[in-house]
């Protein structure tokens, strides 16, 4: 670290900026180091600016950093982190509010807390500038790195923090932690941090497995995307595409194409089994690796990979393999490269991304992977060179990898296979003898099915065996010969596969796989040059069909990790909707995402409107009240007999609905003031304090308390919140007793006496030319399918502000009705200690007593 004044103390600093008489914060003192795991804690700091301070234990004290973006999971993303006073230990758990003119004033939160590693020598690592660590928290996990950059002279001496590449690095775009976990740990606890018999958490490797794991899967903790759930009783590969080459979008992982057989090993209660792409369990034929998989201790897991025996020049022989089967006494030589792990500790990570997955085994195999079980490796490289290096070593070709697509099991395009020649199965139809007269095989006469299911000849292959192997083919050969032909009638004459007459083809039942390499396809389909490789007994001959290379192009492709809510993708992430302020589409779908616990009280069982705007705010808005052939997933129709004579009213009623709307490009939620329960009775009544033009913020401030004054003189309380845009709404919850037109009607009384008692602040008329200086008090969004934008709804105006519930104690404070926006408001809610509405569920009130009040007689209905 820089040379700086060392005081008696290392805390002298701390308690030298501190009034201990007005500031809560604790004084604390310096411990002697403690044998137990060194704790971390990560505090959010409303101050002047809102910022982070990150604290490390060591030597009894909390060194500390003030971070003022927050830490980033993506290695790219460098945060700037000034270094700062030690700090006591006790501070590790402090949250309250600084006083004004007190240092740091301003509300602190413990955003996360647990314990931390460092790698190597602390000491070192911190007088050389560069100290690597991994830290176990709720929020935080894996290897990270604070460097110096600091020249030497400054007052403030600035450090990074950074994310190093690890199973839980998450590009930003995908995941950003300080978003989408802004909350108090302590207020909001995410998890219990594992703790030894004891009762402490453990330190050194025992707190790395134990929490390192949890988290590797742990969906928005570690792996976006993983998802809890049961282990699967049954599980397909994903299979590749033959393809002519790799699209230029996106980022690929290229491996080498195994020659081997596909496995997938599946761990259940610590137990493995291993499982052919037929879906046949292969225990049995290597309990060597079921031992070494039953080794990592794992209690559930899906893994994916490929058996292979290596050749002398360490390169996959799949003769060899066959060997190693065919002797049935030892398969020592197999080896076990595995390349993914769908499913891993009781989380699904079939949607989480493929380059997360393989951290993760990674990180497994780094720890627990044995001889025989390694880490199927990736290189990041244009593909023809990847392809050609591949070539020169005689391999068969690679395997491309969509890096940020999600696991499915099925033939996909974000795997592609890229060959160095052509080779694929065919069904063995038949086979010819020697010339020699020896009890060999001359030829196998080769087909593969039809798209609709019917067997085609393709050639033959007379090449590519030893004796021995010749003699094995017609051994295995004669026990299943044929009468007839198995090519339906028509096919190709005898004459095609080999220069021999007609009739000396031998037939059988096309029940045996052949792998084969060769030149081209004829144009009359047949295959040219070609060479045995190996019989196959890992794909039945129903599946063969002509593999053909397609040329993938750059279309649209599913990619993973990167849903908002349940999911859904994000199209068009970066596409901004206000330009003012630069916000973009992911930041609003974030948002909703965030304080979807929080709006969704407001919205569930209440017909809503959406305000969509796929142009931004700049560009054509649309208000929708009802479906319109846009299917937005997750939002519900209600009963059309509701509103007779119109489409169906919409509800959204769940986080996947809120987060489908936002991507559909919907900004803002206005909802009506009944519940589908009593839609002709409305509970509640809105008064939305509208300034004019000329009107100050201060007049609209002291409208809102005259209005909550003459509705606590009618003996109705009110709740208030922000409109979003230039206003306040005040709103009066309702026992739902009345229909529209009477709670229509008094709330225009209402109005009409603040615009006759205080003519100079309140007028009683709309519009413009009504309103210069003064205020109209809105009761028409009282009416019968009138709405009003939602608690939390964002605003389609400049700066895309929310509508924000508030204390009335708070009303004083408020700079504008966009005080917060979509960029600020869920900071601010992270910091209330309290709801300013939790009164406001419980309270039915009636507004008989007050219609008398002030004098409003309901009109009378004609029966």
């Amino acid at each position: 670290m820089a040379a700086r004044d060392t005081p008696t103390d290392p805390l002298e600093r701390y308690w030298s900026k501190r009034d201990f008489s007005v500031t809560s914060e604790p004084r604390g003192q310096r411990h002697a180091s403690r044998p137990k795991a060194l704790s971390f804690v990560i505090q959010k700091h409303a101050a002047s600016r809102l910022h982070y301070d990150f604290r490390l234990e060591l030597d009894g004290v909390l060194l500390s950093w003030a971070v003022p973006k927050g830490p980033s999971y993506d290695p790219a993303d460098k945060r700037m982190a000034i270094h700062v006073e030690d700090h006591p230990l006790s501070y590790g758990s402090f949250e309250g509010t600084i006083p004004p003119k007190q240092y740091g004033a301003g509300t602190v939160i413990v955003w996360d807390n647990g314990t931390w590693e460092p790698v190597g020598d602390p000491h070192d690592a911190l007088q050389q500038g560069k100290l690597v660590f991994r830290l176990h928290g709720q929020k935080m996990a894996g290897l990270w790195e604070l460097v110096k950059i600091a020249r030497g002279g400054e007052k403030q001496e600035p450090w990074i923090l950074f994310k190093k590449r690890d199973e839980f690095a998450r590009p930003k775009a995908e995941y950003d932690v300080v978003s989408a976990l802004p909350d108090s740990v302590i207020a909001k606890p995410l998890k219990k941090p594992p703790e030894n018999e004891d009762g402490q958490r453990p330190a050194g490797k025992a707190a790395a497995k134990q929490t390192g794991r949890r988290n590797a899967a742990d969906g928005d903790q570690g792996i976006h995307g993983a998802v809890k759930a049961p282990l699967p009783a049954k599980m397909s590969p994903q299979l590749a595409t033959l393809a002519t080459g790799v699209p230029a979008a996106g980022r690929w992982l290229f491996e080498i194409k195994f020659d081997g057989y596909r496995i997938m090993a599946r761990i259940q209660n610590g137990k493995a089994s291993l499982i052919t792409r037929g879906g046949h369990d292969w225990s049995a034929k290597m309990p060597g690796l079921v031992r070494e998989l039953e080794q990592f201790g794992l209690e559930s897991a899906w893994l994916d990979g490929e058996i292979v025996v290596l050749d002398d020049q360490g390169l996959p022989n799949f003769n060899a393999l066959q060997k190693a089967f065919d002797r049935q006494t030892n398969s020592d030589p197999i080896i076990y490269f595995l390349f993914d792990v769908p499913y891993f500790e009781g989380h699904d990570l079939r949607e989480a991304a493929l380059e997360s997955r393989r951290q993760l085994l990674k990180a497994l195999l780094d720890e627990k992977g044995t001889e025989h079980v390694r880490y199927s490796a990736a290189f990041e490289a244009d593909p023809a060179s990847v392809l050609s290096s591949a070539c020169r070593m005689n391999l068969e070709g690679v395997i491309a990898k969509r890096a940020d697509a999600p696991y499915a099991s099925r033939r996909t395009e974000t795997w592609l296979k890229l060959k160095c020649q052509q080779r694929q199965e065919f069904v063995i139809a038949g086979y010819t003898d020697r010339t020699d007269g020896s009890p060999q095989i001359g030829s196998l006469l080769l087909g593969v099915h039809t798209p609709q299911g019917e067997l085609v000849s393709v050639g033959s292959v007379g090449t590519g065996w030893d004796a021995e192997e010749a003699a094995a083919l017609k051994r295995k050969l004669s026990k299943i010969e044929l009468a007839k032909s198995p090519f339906p009638a028509g096919a190709a004459q005898p004459g095609r596969w080999s220069k021999r007459a007609p009739g000396s083809e031998r037939w059988v039942e096309p029940r045996l796989v052949a792998e084969v390499g060769f030149a081209e396809w004829t144009p009359d389909n047949q295959i040219r040059h070609a060479s045995f490789v190996a019989l196959r007994t890992d794909k039945p001959p129903s599946a063969i069909v002509r593999e053909t290379a397609r040329q993938v192009g750059a279309g649209p492709v599913k990619t993973a990790g990167r849903s908002a809510v349940g999911g859904i993708p994000v199209s068009n992430a970066k596409r901004i909707i206000d330009p003012g302020s630069g916000l973009t589409k992911l930041e609003l779908v974030r948002y909703y995402e965030s304080v979807a616990d929080w709006i969704l009280p407001h919205l569930q069982g209440r017909p809503c409107s959406l305000v969509r705007g796929p142009s931004g705010i700049h560009g054509q808005l649309f208000f929708q009240k009802h479906d319109e052939k846009i299917s937005i997933p997750g939002i519900q129709e209600l009963d059309p007999a509701l509103w007779p004579g119109h489409g169906a009213l919409l509800e959204v009623g769940t986080a996947q609905a809120l987060a489908s709307a936002a991507q559909m490009n919907v900004i803002e939620f206005h909802t009506w003031n009944s519940t589908a329960k009593n839609i002709d009775k409305p509970d509640r009544m809105v008064f939305d304090l509208d300034p004019g033009e000329g009107t100050s913020w201060q007049h609209v401030q002291e409208a809102a308390v005259l209005v909550r004054a003459l509705l606590n003189e009618l003996g109705l309380e009110a709740w208030l919140k922000t409109s979003g845009g230039k206003g306040l709404h005040v709103v009066v919850p309702l026992a739902p007793r009345f229909d529209y037109e009477t709670v229509k009607g008094f709330s225009q009384a209402v109005v009409q006496h603040l615009a006759k008692t205080i003519p100079a602040r309140f007028v009683a008329k709309s519009g413009p030319s009504n309103r210069v200086g003064k205020l109209f008090v809105d009761f028409l969004r009282n009416g019968h399918g009138a709405t009003t934008a939602a608690a939390f709804s964002a605003r389609a105006r400049p700066g895309l502000g929310v509508s924000m519930p508030i204390a009335w104690d708070d009303l004083a404070k408020l700079k504008s009705g966009a005080q917060w926006t979509i960029a600020t408001a869920r900071e601010h809610l992270s910091f209330q200690s309290s709801d300013p509405w939790a009164g406001y569920w419980k309270k039915k009130q009636t507004l008989g007593a007050a219609m008398k009040t002030v004098g409003y007689a309901p009109p009378k209905r004609v029966k």
